[in-house]
């Protein structure tokens, strides 16, 4: 009995004492590195972007891709959908989707985002960068365009031309074939304008 009473009271006193010691050592600082009981979680060893390593023979931490590796998304199983080109490399006349109306409402919904700032929300290339720069940009409406073909007009969306960069990056290929259905959305419900005004000069974008 007396040694349990004694057990009691030990306890007792060590839980007094624990609750004391964390309390004055709770908000105090310390030099020294704090404990981490599961470390791997904050100093994992790993090579850091353009980081040197001995390990590869080439001496870089960084892997190229492995050849054939596609990323997710850009699998090209349809070279003419993907690249406005048939399999003999010629830039397709029409355009491999099919246009409805859905397509055409999200064509005009890009091009006003993305082409009416350079080329004029009608393609008549009376825009806002033209009034206020100064810049000359194409007339999408002149006969030259009208007599090309889809894939021409995809690839230039594509890769650019002049002073238009590329929109690759910006507009999804579903997205750059719905564009180039409204452009020519546009030229039907226009007039070719007269070839002195229709001429690009070189420093136009297409």
């Amino acid at each position: 009995m007396r040694l349990s009473a004694l057990a009691l009271c030990l306890a007792a006193a060590g839980a007094v004492l624990s609750a004391g010691l964390t309390g004055c050592t709770r908000g105090s600082t310390s030099k020294r590195p704090p404990v981490h009981l599961n470390p791997n979680m904050d100093d994992q060893p790993k090579a850091q972007a353009q980081e040197a390593s001995a390990f590869f023979a080439d001496g870089a931490a960084m892997r190229p891709p492995v050849e054939g590796t596609v990323a997710r998304g850009s699998l090209v199983d349809d070279p003419g959908l993907a690249t406005g080109r048939d399999t003999g490399g010629e830039l397709v006349a029409a355009s491999p989707l099919p246009v409805d109306q859905a397509a055409l409402a999200r064509g005009a919904e890009r091009y006003a985002i993305y082409c009416s700032p350079c080329h004029g929300a009608t393609g008549d290339g009376q825009s806002m960068l033209r009034e206020r720069a100064g810049v000359n940009t194409a007339n999408l409406l002149q006969e030259r365009l009208r007599a090309a073909g889809d894939g021409y007009l995809f690839d230039v969306v594509t890769h650019g031309f002049g002073l238009m960069p590329s929109y690759a990056y910006q507009i999804p290929v579903r997205d750059r074939w719905a564009i180039v259905a409204h452009v020519r959305e546009l030229q039907a419900a226009a007039p070719a304008p007269t070839p002195a005004l229709a001429q690009p000069s070189t420093e136009e974008a297409p």
